[in-house]
């Protein structure tokens, strides 16, 4: 009983997600552009390096890497912060407390539609097209396993990260300068926007350690990797539990702890 009141809300969010058609078509629009402006940038960075293969990548990989981590980041990104913000700032955030669901799990479950929308939409085209493109240059074997089980957990890592930051707006009340901070710590510590591999060595020891390597370049180094040896596959899985496990803790008692400094300043 208690899936099926979680998949209501999620049946809900697709149909919610589907009414805005346009939105999907000016998002996919601007994807082109900014892969376009990363397809030339990389080129004449590959150009000017006078090789095939900088930091153990090709073009092709590099290229195969940036537009799979932002076809991740499309369907991954639940806009749980500006939510949050939304709510606290209207007073609503007091009818959400007052639902017979914890609000973590009602805001993860109630996004959870436009995230299978996405997925469906942005990213398995997207994946397609660029296996079509690149003639095999994805593996497909058993990483692709791995690489499903890797996002379902940096899908949990993220959201975390987001309900963290979205509950600062209960002491700060506003949201949109600490959001878009954490939206460029976030795309570039996890890889997103530059491979790990390019970092310099003392910053990519500094990344390994902390969470956000685990949304993006944990998922992407498995899926790129055709047969990651058993002891590849346990580090980078077990890492993510482990901050799976870390950041759904801090997330929870952060909130419980900030709950008293709710102030209801709309209707």
């Amino acid at each position: 009983m208690k899936l099926k009141k979680y998949l209501t809300l999620t049946r809900a969010g697709i149909i919610e997600a589907l009414q805005f058609r346009l939105s999907f078509v000016v998002m996919v629009i601007g994807n082109m552009l900014y892969l376009i402006v990363v397809y030339f940038l990389w080129k004449a960075i590959y150009t000017s390096a006078g090789t095939d293969v900088v930091n153990g990548m090709t073009f092709t990989d590099t290229l195969i890497y940036l537009v799979l981590a932002t076809a991740l980041f499309n369907f991954m990104e639940m806009y749980t912060v500006w939510e949050i913000g939304r709510n606290i700032q209207s007073g609503k955030i007091v009818l959400d407390l007052l639902k017979p669901m914890e609000y973590r799990k009602y805001l993860f479950w109630s996004y959870s539609g436009s995230f299978v929308t996405q997925f469906f939409l942005t990213f398995v085209p997207t994946f397609i097209a660029v296996a079509v493109v690149t003639h095999g240059a994805i593996p497909m074997s058993i990483n692709l396993l791995y690489f499903v089980i890797s996002v379902v957990m940096a899908v949990s890592i993220n959201y975390s990260i987001d309900f963290i930051v979205g509950t600062i707006c209960l002491y700060t009340e506003s949201i949109w300068g600490i959001n878009i901070m954490k939206q460029v710590v976030v795309l570039l510590l996890s890889g997103a926007t530059i491979p790990i591999a390019f970092f310099p060595d003392t910053l990519r020891t500094i990344v390994n350690f902390l969470p956000f390597q685990s949304i993006y370049n944990a998922p992407l180094s498995l899926l790129l990797n055709g047969s990651p040896d058993i002891e590849t596959l346990l580090k980078t899985l077990g890492t993510q539990l482990i901050w799976c496990i870390v950041m759904m803790t801090i997330s929870k008692v952060f909130w419980k702890s900030s709950l008293r400094q709710i102030t209801v300043n709309g209707g």
